[in-house]
């Protein structure tokens, strides 16, 4: 029986909007696509989350990719205020499911900068009975430690819980540590696999 449900959160119940985020910083197409390219497509942007490295470090990475655009990748990343904008549905889907009796967590790879500039997107957090943003316990998604830790952490079963999270490995991770696996693709898609479940919502 799923007692538990576990969110991810860009994309899930806030928007990782990375691209309105740049082009109302006034970049063009080309270059949106270009600082793009060398941040949130490399393979450096999972050091943001997972918090290891320092923010100075994780820019002159970004810049390394792409030298002829420093000055532009520095701009784009003084702040990410409305990189991560928070869903309508969030918390009232938060309350509905607590209202109902189930745990409710969170399980995401999120950044200090991001958690710092986007402080709206959370604003679920304080309803939920607790969760992990990576880069404060230095692991990501999928790597099993993550789930592991969460589940240890809330004294949780795996076989009661169920995760969702739009990114298959992800959901892949959670799978192979026993844990129940959505993709999310919608709100409604979703409700409609948790209900397969049994969950009520």
């Amino acid at each position: 029986m799923i007692r538990n449900i576990i969110f991810d959160i860009g994309n899930v119940l806030s928007d990782f909007s990375w691209k309105p985020f740049l082009e109302e910083q006034g970049f063009s197409p080309e270059l949106v696509e270009r600082i793009a390219a060398a941040s949130v497509y490399s393979k450096e942007w999972n050091e943001l989350d997972r918090g290891v490295w320092t923010y100075e470090e994780i820019i002159d990475s970004f810049v390394g990719n792409d030298p002829e655009i420093e000055e532009q990748i520095r701009k784009a990343f003084v702040n990410v205020k409305g990189m991560v904008r928070l869903r309508e549905y969030a918390i009232p889907w938060v309350k509905q499911l607590k209202e109902a009796g189930y745990g409710v967590y969170y399980l995401s790879n999120f950044s200090y900068r991001a958690e710092h500039d986007c402080p709206d997107s959370l604003a679920f957090i304080p309803l939920m009975d607790g969760g992990i943003l990576s880069y404060k316990d230095k692991m990501t998604k999928p790597d099993a430690a993550i789930y592991e830790l969460l589940l240890s952490r809330y004294g949780l079963k795996a076989e009661e819980c169920v995760f969702l999270d739009d990114t298959l490995k992800n959901v892949e991770g959670a799978r192979g540590c026993g844990i129940a696996a959505i993709r999310f693709q919608s709100k409604e898609q979703a409700e409609e696999e948790l209900r397969n479940l049994g969950v009520k919502c």
